[in-house]
């Protein structure tokens, strides 16, 4: 039976071992995952009436009745914009998600940078801004603004109402 002191070492080799294989095939997956490039999708309304993509893992919607709705993602992203009169505009990348709506000559913009979820409302000639980074929530509209996490920024131009959390 070998003694107790003469395994350590082989122990130890094969655990050092096991974690430097780990850490190659780790860096080796992330160096693959930068080298290729990000599915990116657009939607616009008009001149399509109600334009839904999906290209790889991204998505996005918009749609117009009156005014102009614009939405892009990328990576695993989902952005989806609504205009009923004014302009509406959303970007996602990574897993966010961005909504954005507008009516009566509104202009609202959303970001959802790798992660956030963000909202953006504007209506009666106002305009609002909601930025969300990783893992924060940021809502920007007429009732007010509100920032959840860092990274995270909104604000209402009209009402001057702002947020920011980083």
């Amino acid at each position: 039976m070998p003694r107790v002191h003469a395994l350590i070492p082989s122990i130890t080799r094969a655990g050092a071992s096991l974690g430097v294989g780990i850490a190659i095939a780790g860096g080796m997956a992330v160096a693959g995952s930068g080298i290729a490039s990000a599915a990116q999708v657009g939607c616009v309304s008009p001149p399509s009436a109600n334009d839904i993509r999906v290209i790889g893992d991204a998505s996005c919607g918009a749609t117009a009745t009156v005014g102009n709705a614009g939405a892009t993602a990328m990576d695993s992203g989902t952005a989806v914009s609504v205009a009923n009169g004014g302009s509406a505009n959303s970007v996602a990348t990574g897993f966010g998600v961005a909504l954005s709506s507008s009516r009566d000559a509104g202009a609202a913009h959303a970001y959802a940078i790798g992660g956030g979820i963000s909202h953006s409302n504007a209506s009666n000639g106002h305009t609002t801004i909601a930025v969300a980074g990783w893992g924060s929530g940021a809502t920007a509209e007429a009732s007010g603004v509100k920032c959840v996490g860092p990274l995270s920024f909104a604000v209402n131009l009209n009402t001057g109402a702002v947020c920011a959390l980083r």
